[in-house]
This record gives structure tokens, sequence and C-alpha cells, in this order.
């Protein structure tokens, strides 16, 4: 028996480090620039657009401190069977030749990953993820969807890591974990974008009701979070899954810091915020009223005069 719990305990640990080492190759964040997000685009318009398929490039960026930046990308050569997502081809020869010149303008880009337009993992990607590993020590997977039906960040990013049974009955095998993703930008990119989205602005719509409708997108969003919560929650309350405890700890750090809204002072600063807001709306609707009313006079006096 005591060799037994020798053994137990050694496997336990060796469990551990393999969680350990599993935990210091998954990176922290991804960063992905906006000339990414364009080259994407671009190559799904030109490609697929109108159709079911699917493009597929490859990431190149640099690494700081666990955090991914990807910086630039090229689209590559992808064929799949739309019945049998096992059968692909991806000219990985085409993304050498491309991937050096690439490496002759700037250097500290490397590979860190590849692209899909998914919109969601696919059963051929675990296959392609381990041939962009031969040009990466830990390639990461970003799913960019080109035509959201939500808003919010299109991006998802993913990282294969090996998963062991604890009981040792089947072999490790390749899973894809979800990262945390962001889009981000250095400061030459911010005015790039900026000058872009002026030149796009639609005038027809006014600021009032573009301001109006962000605000009802981004309820909807927090309706859609809301019901995935109540959703955890349940499936808790009934151990249809475990209890994760970083889970619990961030909904209870979001619900404290929710204000009291039965506080005298609370519900005091809420109505002179209110009072002053409609105080602004009446004002500007009784000089409105002003202005009509005095051009009206005006061209009453010209009639007159005309005549």
């Amino acid at each position: 028996s005591d060799r037994i719990g020798s053994v137990l305990q050694c496997c336990g640990v060796l469990f551990l480090v393999l969680d350990m080492e599993r935990a210091k190759q998954v990176p922290e964040l991804v960063v992905v620039h906006p000339l990414v997000l364009l080259s994407v685009v671009d190559n799904y318009n030109r490609v697929a657009r109108d159709t079911k398929k699917r493009v597929v490039g490859v990431l190149l960026g640099e690494v700081k401190k666990d955090v991914v930046h990807v910086t630039n990308s090229y689209a590559v050569p992808f064929e799949e069977d739309e019945s049998n997502g096992s059968i692909w081809f991806m000219d990985y020869t085409y993304h050498e030749n491309m991937y050096a010149m690439f490496r002759k303008i700037n250097a500290r880009e490397v590979v860190v990953g590849w692209y899909s337009t998914g919109p969601r993992l696919r059963d051929a990607d675990l296959e392609i993820n381990q041939l962009m590993a031969n040009y990466c020590k830990q390639p990461l997977l970003v799913i960019v969807d080109v035509q959201p039906k939500d808003k919010g960040i299109p991006i998802k990013a993913y990282c294969a890591v090996d998963e062991v049974k604890e009981d040792g009955t089947e072999r490790a095998k390749k899973i894809f974990v979800h990262i945390s993703s962001e889009v981000g930008a250095y400061e030459a990119e911010e005015i790039g974008v900026e000058h872009l989205l002026r030149d796009v602005k639609d005038a027809t719509v006014s600021t009032l009701s573009t301001e109006v409708s962000n605000r009802l997108s981004a309820l909807g969003d927090l309706e859609k979070h809301l019901k995935d919560i109540k959703v955890y929650m349940q499936l808790v309350i009934e151990e249809k899954i475990p209890i994760n405890h970083d889970i619990m700890y961030n909904l209870q750090e979001a619900f404290n810091l929710l204000p009291n809204l039965n506080m005298d002072e609370v519900a005091k600063c809420f109505a002179v915020k209110t009072n002053d807001m409609m105080m602004a709306t009446y004002l500007g609707s009784v000089v409105r009223s002003i202005i009509a009313l005095h051009n009206l006079i005006n061209n009453k006096e010209k009639n007159v005069t005309c005549k």
C-alpha cells in the first residue's frame, strides 16, 4: 500500500508539472492589429465572397512578455473538401517563399500562427496547426468573423495544448484552448485608422442616432452576457458542470462594483443629473421654437413688402 501511495503521489506531481509547462506555453493575450483585419477581409472578398468557403493565411508578429502582437499577415492558397473536412490542401511552398520575402523587409516579424475565417473551429484545424508547428514553436489560431452578426470584437484566438488524462487510460492528444484577444494598434496605425473611418463615415447618419444605436447594441450585448451567466449558474446548481472558482470570483467582483441604488445620496445624484439633462432638452426646444417663430415673422414681413 505504501508503494502504491508513492506511485500515486509521483503521478500527481507529474501531472502538476505538465500543467505548469502547458501554462507556460500558452500566451496570456493576443493583440491583433488593424492591418491584419483589413488583410483578412480583403482576402475573403477576393477569394470566397458569397460562398461557404473559408480563407486561410499566415500571421506574423512578435512576442513581448507572454503577449503576442499580430502585426502583419498574408494569404495562402487553401482548398478543402466541403463534404469531408479531413481532406484539405495548403500550399506551404508558397508560404515559405512569401515568408522569405517578408523577412527581407522586417526581420523582427516572425511566424506566430495562422488565421481562418471559420467562423468556427473545423475538423482539419488541428492538422493545419500541426503543419504550422514546423515554422513556429507554439502556433496560434485566430478565427476572424468577416460577417459578424453581433456587435463586438470579431476575433477569437486559440492555442493547441496537450491534454493528458489523469487516470492514464488514454494517450495525450491536442486540443484547442481559448486565449484572451483584443484589437490594438500603435500610434501610427491609430492615425491611419482614424483617417480611414473619416473617409467611410456616412454623412446621412447623425451623431445622435449613432450614439443611440451604439447604446442599444451595448445593452443587447449586456443582455446576452447576463443570459450566459444565468445558464452557467443554473448548470452549476444542477451539478451538471463543476464549479470554476475563477469565474465565481470574477462574478463576485462584478457584483461588488455595482452601485447601491437604495442609498438616498445616490438616488439624489441620479435625480439631479436627470433634471439637468431634461432642463437642457427643454431649453433647446424653447430656443428652437423661438427661432422658428422668428423666421416665420420675417417671411411674413418679406411677403407683405413684396406685395
